[in-house]
């Protein structure tokens, strides 16, 4: 495997804050911009036009910056796939308008050009912000890509976590909640366990994952909301 960088990739951007040591138990409230993030991003798990139209119109409402949807839809098509990702771009643009030019980026924003020339960059960025994410489990996490599939470790790396994840425009903590809201949402426990986990790794206290579980209650079935809380239960329980 080729030696790769450890840069930190977009994690604290803008100043914001990233909550004390992984795990912390101090009471931080989500605030009402991501909260409506976190909905959104349930929504987009869900795939339903109607759902995610109200969420959009509720984000703008909560002063949710474009920039952020912008992200959270690029990121989606990691999470739900491009057919759920490309019908909610559809509906974002009907609810925020069309871009202003070809090279806008997102929202007006000046989002990161997708030059295929900077894919060193996105391999160095990329193991930076998964390993941020996964934490001591990071290796393990290289050693089963490897195992499932010779091509998966670049695919993870460069292209979700480097090309994508680890853009800049929303902070890695958030992003992690959204994913967890996603993945909740999905239904997909082991991929969850390791976003709960995540989302402590980048920064997020047990409360406000708390809250994302308690934000998104509505949009699980009991079963799915049974197998969240046990992951959760089961994240607390273990030394990060």
């Amino acid at each position: 495997m080729r030696e790769r960088g450890s840069g930190t990739g977009n994690m604290g951007e803008g100043g914001l804050p990233r909550g004390d040591a992984p795990g912390s138990d101090e009471r931080d409230a989500l605030d009402p911009a991501t909260t409506a993030l976190v909905r959104v991003a349930a929504a987009l798990a869900e795939g339903k036009v109607a759902v995610l139209r109200d969420r959009f119109v509720a984000a703008r409402t909560a002063r949710v910056p474009d920039r952020w949807i912008e992200e959270l839809l690029l990121q989606s098509l990691l999470v739900v796939g491009y057919p759920l990702a490309l019908v909610a771009f559809g509906v974002w643009r009907e609810v925020q308008g069309p871009l202003s030019g070809p090279s806008d980026g997102g929202g007006g924003g000046g989002g990161e050009e997708l030059a295929h020339e900077d894919w060193q960059s996105w391999a160095t960025r990329g193991s930076a912000v998964c390993a941020a994410v996964y934490g001591r489990a990071y290796h393990k996490l290289l050693l089963n890509l490897r195992a499932l599939h010779p091509a998966l470790e670049d695919l993870v790396l460069v292209d979700a976590y480097g090309k994508v994840i680890g853009r800049p425009g929303l902070d890695l903590k958030r992003r992690e909640l959204c994913t967890v809201a996603a993945i909740a949402v999905l239904g997909a426990a082991q991929q969850l366990h390791s976003h709960l986990r995540g989302s402590l790794n980048t920064g997020a206290t047990r409360a406000e994952v708390e809250e994302v579980l308690a934000v998104i209650d509505g949009d699980l079935d009991a079963e799915r909301r049974r197998s969240a809380h046990e992951q959760w239960d089961d994240v607390k329980e273990r030394n990060l």
